[in-house]
């Protein structure tokens, strides 16, 4: 029930994530895309000497530009612009004719027929190995049927995918190549506002580009990654960025990366003001994860929250007794999630994750994002008035604490769903099933000719009822069973390409 779980996690903030041109454009109106511890409740208090610790080494390492004295940018341009790359992405779009209607009358569904037409865009890229290992947006690489990339220098190589992850949007490529100049991460923690960075891509075709801004907020959540698992704890600017420099560097004056620019807030779709960078935390977590295991290794806490803050309180406040903002309210707690198995409880609040305070949706999913399933993290829960540290081992969606090769099942098959109502079970006549709302190209249901409306009640043999049951399906999927409404039932088995 995805369409229904996004509707719950906008109101109740994450449900099982916390657990953790081209381009994405936040429109004022709407989104578009474009281009620890065993112990007894005490009076334990959060770890502030932890947080005042990593902020007083921020500081340590942070010069100060004197007063009136603008920094001096051309080292991490010269640097930057060496190191960014442009990705040219070819899509091939198929698109559906209208719905027959004559077929219905035989109770087999059909559609007119299809066509296809190729369709490039354009995006940029951060090399970070000598040997031509490259990240980028997810959305800059996404469905394409081939992918250059063009060097500063301007050299072109045809590109290869190594593995993505649309909760982040962000994806790591790979060109055949020796001896690139690369970009070195630093440290997006130690970013301070008011601290000047540059962004470095090719908006509208233009290689090379390089925009200054200052930091201006950390860890905003947009809602505009379209993943009902996403993480989102945006840099933002006031560096120009435009269609075109998604995937591209966000530096700092040391010509460090630390972040992939990604969202632009426009009412236009162009530049009006803002841009968001995904943070080299994310970023750092994610590439490792792809080049070492193919896949992303999601964390997840298992818990749906909301934040508390005022809102919270005027509408809350009365029935749980929390009359201070601060932390997030445990809404719901995963039977089979890490949270559960360490004792957190539905009404709890947690106000720190090793060390740090929580105060935003983007602060809880960057710190759990960060994470491995198997690692383990120090939550610490303020109960009745009394304080305790919980150690927490982080699990995955089918909630184990290994690490796995293999795409998650819903990611595999490529769309969207919706759990049938009573009434659907009803006419249908059967005990369960998921609906098929959307189908991407490039996942199982693509590929195996699977289309809009279909309903999904067993895969590998196993009965589906539910988004969840989806979820913890593991292994590669073989077989998908169902039926299309008014229409007979079909099965489908799945050749690996």
């Amino acid at each position: 029930m995805k369409n229904s779980l996004l509707s719950t996690l906008a109101t109740v903030a994450v449900a099982a994530v916390v657990g953790g041109g081209v381009g994405y454009i936040a429109s004022q109106n709407s989104q578009t895309i474009d281009a620890l511890c065993d112990g007894s409740w005490s009076d334990f208090t959060p770890s502030s000497d932890t947080v005042q610790k990593s902020s007083d080494t921020h500081f340590a390492n942070y010069t100060t530009q004197p007063v009136g004295e603008l920094p001096d940018l051309t080292t991490a341009a010269e640097r930057g612009v060496q190191a960014v790359v442009s990705v040219l992405k070819t899509e091939e779009i198929t698109l559906s004719q209208d719905w027959n209607p004559f077929f219905g009358f035989f109770g087999t569904p059909q559609y007119g027929g299809e066509s296809s037409r190729s369709q490039t865009s354009s995006g940029s890229g951060v090399i970070l190995s000598p040997d031509g290992y490259i990240v980028t947006n997810n959305h800059v690489v996404e469905n394409a049927s081939s992918l250059k990339v063009r060097l500063g220098d301007g050299r072109n190589f045809e590109a290869r995918i190594i593995g993505t992850d649309p909760t982040t949007d962000i994806a790591l490529i790979k060109i055949d190549a020796e001896g690139l100049p690369t970009l070195p991460f630093g440290s997006s923690d130690a970013l301070r506002l008011g601290e000047w960075v540059l962004a470095i891509g090719s908006p509208y075709d233009l290689q090379s580009t390089v925009t200054a801004g200052i930091v201006s907020a950390k860890a905003r959540t947009l809602r505009v990654i379209p993943n009902a698992f996403s993480i989102e704890s945006f840099i933002q600017t006031d560096a120009a960025v435009n269609p075109g420099n998604s995937g591209g560097a966000l530096v700092n004056t040391r010509g460090e990366l630390i972040g992939i620019n990604t969202v632009i807030k426009s009412p236009t779709g162009s530049y009006a003001g803002y841009s968001f960078a995904v943070p080299e935390t994310i970023v750092r977590k994610v590439v490792d994860d792809l080049k070492q295991y193919g896949v992303v290794q999601r964390a997840l806490l298992g818990i749906s929250y909301r934040v508390i803050d005022q809102q919270f309180i005027d509408e809350m406040g009365a029935r749980t007794g929390i009359d201070q903002v601060g932390g997030v309210y445990v809404a719901e707690v995963d039977p089979n999630g890490a949270a559960k198995s360490a004792g957190i409880q539905s009404g709890d609040v947690i106000i720190e994750i090793d060390g740090t305070s929580i105060d935003s949706q983007a602060s809880m999913s960057e710190l759990v994002g960060r994470r491995r399933p198997g690692d383990k993290i120090t939550v610490v829960v303020k109960r009745d008035k009394k304080v305790k540290p919980f150690e927490v081992v982080l699990r995955n969606k089918t909630g184990k604490t290994e690490l796995t090769s293999q795409t998650d099942a819903e990611t595999a098959l490529g769309g969207t769903f919706l759990e049938l109502d009573g009434k659907s079970l009803k006419e249908y006549g059967v005990k369960g099933g998921v609906r098929v709302t959307e189908v991407n190209p490039g996942g199982v249901l693509s590929n195996a000719g699977i289309r809009k409306g279909y309903v999904i009640t067993h895969i590998n043999e196993k009965p589906i009822r539910s988004i969840r049951d989806i979820q913890q399906i593991e292994g590669k999927i073989t077989l998908i069973e169902g039926f299309y409404p008014g229409g007979r039932s079909i099965g489908y088995v799945i050749v690996e390409k």
